[in-house]
């Protein structure tokens, strides 16, 4: 069930890929270099951007049909990692109105960070990469020991930004996030920029479904945080 907020948020915690970050065009890049060395056809990238947000699971199962519990599955996640690692920022960026967004939260005191379902290995040397360097926090997808929908790192976020879980919205671009965000007790935000998988954003429940990295902002002015109001105008 959503629900109307009456307060502006403390904080906004942020998923990454999808999110922040459009980063399927390097997660696409590496799953289709597997397919070329094994003298396939690169898998169109309208398929795979999809999935990004299911990370190896959703690549490798959108290029090569494989589940995890398929023979040549783990293989082939492992040879992916490697690859991607070699060349995760090569087309990565942000997402139009992302910076702005971010912008706008530090402005009017708003602490913002990054809980993300990437390993470290991963989201470490990424995140300097393209312009988030700067996150009040940084959760990896094993920071603790369950990644979302689990709440876990969604309550480690908001235990590093010293800031209650109810006092948090969590924003994220996949139904996993919105079940994380519901379970942690945050308001949930659904982002339809972002890559949302096989399931409508509508379906999800979240208590907001915004267009743009702007209409965020505006809907926390709508509720008190004025000192947005020259970002958005």
């Amino acid at each position: 069930m959503t629900r109307t907020p009456t307060q502006a948020p403390r904080a906004v915690l942020f998923d990454l890929d999808g999110t922040l970050a459009d980063t399927a065009p390097d997660l696409a890049a590496a799953v289709n270099y597997l397919r070329k060395v094994r003298g396939l056809e690169p898998t169109p990238y309208a398929i795979l951007r999809p999935t990004a947000s299911a990370g190896a699971r959703g690549m490798i199962g959108a290029a090569f049909g494989l589940t995890p519990a398929d023979d040549g599955y783990e293989a082939l996640r492992l040879e992916w990692f490697d690859r991607y690692q070699s060349a995760m920022a090569v087309e990565s960026t942000l997402f139009d109105g992302v910076p702005e967004l971010l912008e706008a939260l530090t402005a009017a005191g708003i602490a913002w960070g990054i809980v993300t379902n990437k390993p470290a290995r991963f989201t470490d040397p990424l995140i300097p990469q393209i312009g988030l360097a700067h996150a009040g926090c940084i959760v990896s997808g094993d920071t603790t020991p369950h990644s979302k929908p689990h709440p876990a790192p969604l309550f480690e976020g908001a235990n590093r930004l010293a800031i209650a879980p109810e006092q948090c919205w969590y924003v994220g671009d996949d139904l996993r996030d919105i079940e994380a965000g519901r379970a942690a007790g945050m308001v949930t935000v659904a982002c339809a920029w972002g890559y949302c998988g096989a399931h409508e954003p509508l379906s999800w429940g979240a208590d907001y479904l915004v267009e743009t990295p702007l209409d965020l902002l505006r809907a926390i002015q709508a509720i008190g945080a004025v000192q947005v109001n020259a970002m958005v105008a």
